[in-house]
Parts: structure tokens; C-alpha cells; sequence
């Protein structure tokens, strides 16, 4: 990976990419798989994130289908999604590919093993979930997937993502 000052993503005046950017989201990461072999386990940071209430309730996210987190989704058919707190800053950058990562993202925190993927210890809020189906929607996998167990913590320092920049708070 090469870091430079330039937005790694940038595509010029891409009008879709600006409104969403305006759209902005809670920053959440996505996790699956177990083990320590290559490919065994996957991560990946995602904003583009929807809650639909209901029985079951689920969430429905879009990723990058040729992310690793899509491949071992598919293979696992769980995940375990969590809402990042500001101090996950850093935690959220080396996930979604954009800062280093020595050893690798997972070596970064703490994560207990589940049946649904790895668990962030110090996540206040998280959620295990299955995938009920994938599909392409424009440029990315749409995953839905029921809530199989979920637990809600404190929101006192969330990490929301708006127009290219991480915020703790909505407005800007």
C-alpha cells in the first residue's frame, strides 16, 4: 500500500459520489470467519449501512464484492457487524484498506471468537447476524441479513463518516 496526500478513492467531479458523501452514516465494521490461516477471517469498514425493523429485523449493508469480507461472508453466511466510537479511528482506516496495518487489522484490537465471526471486545454495540441473500447492486454486493443476537451500548462518542472526513457528531 502507497500513502499519499490525495483522496485514495478520488474520481474527479463524480456527482454520485459527492451526494453520497453528503449522505454521510454511522461508520460500522463488518467481520467474518474464524482462525488464523490467510483468508480464514475477513474485516471491513462500511457506511452505507440500513436497519429495517421487523421479525427478524435485519440489516441490509453494500461492500465491495471483491473485498475479502465478500468472500468469506459467502463462504461463512455470518457476520458480526459493529457501530465504531471515535476512538476506532484508526481501527476503521486499516480495515477499510487505507492506513497500514503491521500484522495485519485483527492485530490491532482485541476480538473475542463467536460462532457469527470476531467479535470486537470494547464494541459497545454489535450484532450478530446471518445473510438471507447477496446481490449486485451497481458497483457493490448488497448483503441482507437477519439479526440472530444483538446487543445496543452506549452512543456517547459514535464515528460517523460525512464527506470524506470522520466526525462525532452529524452536523458539518
Amino acid at each position: 500500500m502507497t500513502i499519499h496526500s490525495g483522496h485514495p478513492f478520488a474520481t474527479g467531479d463524480d456527482p454520485v459520489r459527492r451526494l453520497r458523501g453528503r449522505v454521510g452514516g454511522a461508520v460500522s465494521l463488518w467481520t467474518a470467519g474464524a482462525g488464523s490461516a490467510p483468508g480464514a477471517r475477513a474485516g471491513l469498514t462500511v457506511s452505507s449501512l440500513l436497519v429495517a425493523h421487523g421479525e427478524p429485523a435485519r440489516l441490509l449493508a453494500l461492500v465491495d464484492p471483491d473485498s475479502d469480507l465478500a468472500d468469506v461472508v459467502e463462504r461463512t453466511g455470518r457476520a458480526v457487524v459493529h457501530l465504531l466510537s471515535w476512538h476506532h479511528r484508526d481501527l476503521a482506516d486499516a480495515f477499510a484498506g487505507v492506513a497500514p496495518a503491521p500484522g495485519g487489522p485483527f492485530r490491532m484490537a482485541t476480538f473475542d471468537e463467536t460462532d457469527a465471526g470476531p467479535r470486537l471486545a470494547d464494541a459497545a454495540t454489535w450484532a450478530a447476524v446471518s445473510v438471507e441473500s447477496a446481490a449486485t447492486v451497481g458497483w457493490s454486493l448488497q448483503l441482507t441479513c437477519t439479526v440472530d443476537d444483538l446487543v445496543v451500548g452506549d452512543d456517547d462518542a459514535p464515528l460517523l463518516h460525512r464527506r470524506g472526513r470522520y466526525r462525532t457528531e452529524p452536523s458539518g
